[in-house]
């Protein structure tokens, strides 16, 4: 997300902290060049406006202009700005004293309402939750069975009923969920392709009916300002207490994201950027102006990690790589956990300094279930000793996982140059170690 907008600003940045000393001139020339970035963006005329005007009030103050390093003190204003613009800290979820906790979806037809009810229902569960969702969408063809099919896959419950009344199915859910000892309610309401008073009416009943302890908007990260001109006419029908961006591994050019919270007043709680039931992020605005700023996001790397990753494997296999013994089988099983810590590239953009190098570095996800299927096709022994492979057995490993020769050569060929670069590491030379081509996949 925010590829075409980090480049541009990167560049900007780069151009101002090369200059020896800073002027009122090439500081105006900068944020020329930061204001066209942003409208680029999508990002809201106005905000954008007040956004430069903060910037250069706080650039050109005689502190920064003899500032040691001024070009630096530029990037902290410009990234304490970005902070500010996106709503300075993490807002969390409202959580009733006495359950269940009610949370009402909201938005547009299309924007994502299902899909992110389920990635809510599964990140509330490894929270310690026990989650419900209620199907209130009586009219979008097959959004009941839609819901119905994403809790079967996750074991998540889901209310249903044949009323054809929305408030009374949200009224309906709340005994249900306590018959069933679920804590958290979360109402799958119906969308538009456009705002129409029957919807806003309805909507507005059932907030007056259960009375939800959390609203949220859920806004198309795609549609740019679409998507906040709808936020702005829902807040005044529904007053709602939370804004989420879904679609932010698309063509997003971050627009929304960086105009919502102004123009709203309301905190972006959670971002979604993929299908899969676990592509959801909690969203920390700090984090995501280093990430911006192509400064990397450390510190949700490392939560994504901690979820992922077992500790007890991750323990021998240190133990491994202090004595330079790891194997296909070692790799094979780093590769399902990295697997659950979401696409590959977006990982890699969370390491500073080494998003840049990635940037035009095409990623196929699928990759990894060929490279799964070749080492699949392997005996154990090949495994451990990929050395042992020769011409022939490459042939059966490449019938077997129903690839090519030339792909299991380019297997164990990156697969080496990663041990090289494992001993690279281990010696304090991992400088200039990376390569995206060491990676296979």
């Amino acid at each position: 997300m925010f590829e075409d907008l980090t480049a541009k600003l990167e560049l900007t940045l780069k151009k101002i902290r090369g200059q020896g000393k800073l002027t009122e001139k090439n500081i105006a020339d900068s944020l020329k060049d930061i204001r066209r970035a942003l409208l680029e963006a999508d990002v809201n005329y106005k905000v954008v406006k007040s956004f430069i005007q903060n910037v250069q009030e706080k650039a050109v103050g005689e502190e920064v202009i003899r500032s040691v390093t001024p070009g630096q003190q530029i990037v902290k204003i410009v990234h304490d700005e970005l902070v500010q613009l996106m709503g300075r800290s993490h807002v969390d979820l409202k959580m009733a004293g006495i359950p269940p906790t009610i949370i009402m979806l909201s938005g547009l037809q299309g924007s994502g309402k299902t899909t992110f009810a389920a990635k809510l229902s599964l990140y509330l569960r490894k929270k310690g939750r026990h989650p419900m969702m209620v199907a209130a969408d009586i009219y979008r063809p097959a959004a009941i069975n839609q819901l119905q099919i994403l809790g079967k896959g996750l074991n998540i419950p889901v209310y249903t009923e044949d009323s054809g009344d929305a408030v009374r199915i949200c009224k309906n859910s709340i005994n249900a969920a306590r018959q069933q000892g679920c804590d958290v309610l979360i109402l799958d309401t119906a969308g538009r392709l456009h705002i129409d008073e029957e919807m806003m009416q309805e909507l507005e009943r059932i907030k007056a009916e259960v009375k939800p302890h959390e609203i949220l908007f859920i806004a198309d990260g795609m549609t740019g300002q679409d998507a906040v001109n709808a936020a702005k006419q829902f807040l005044e029908r529904l007053d709602f207490s939370g804004v989420v961006l879904t679609k932010m591994d698309g063509d997003a050019r971050g627009g929304a994201a960086l105009s919502i919270r102004a123009v709203t007043d309301r905190p972006i709680k959670f971002i979604s950027a993929g299908e899969k039931p676990d592509a959801i992020e909690v969203f920390h605005p700090e984090r995501m102006a280093s990430r911006i700023l192509g400064m990397g996001d450390v510190v949700s790397l490392v939560e994504r990690a901690q979820e992922a990753i077992d500790l007890e494997k991750a323990r021998k296999l240190e133990k491994k790589l202090r004595k330079e013994e790891f194997t296909l089988e070692d790799f094979y099983e780093q590769l399902q956990q990295i697997k659950k810590m979401g696409p590959l590239e977006h990982i890699l953009e969370m390491i500073p300094g080494i998003g840049r190098q990635i940037r035009n570095v095409p990623f196929d996800d699928k990759a990894f279930v060929r490279v799964e299927a070749i080492i699949n096709s392997m005996t154990p022994e090949e495994r451990r000793k990929p050395q042992i492979i020769n011409g022939s057995r490459r042939r059966r490993i490449a019938l077997g996982s129903g690839t090519r020769v030339q792909d299991v050569n380019q297997l164990l060929r990156q697969f080496e140059e990663m041990r090289k670069m494992i001993k690279k590491m281990k010696r304090g030379k991992f400088k200039g170690a990376f390569s995206p081509g060491a990676l296979p996949f």
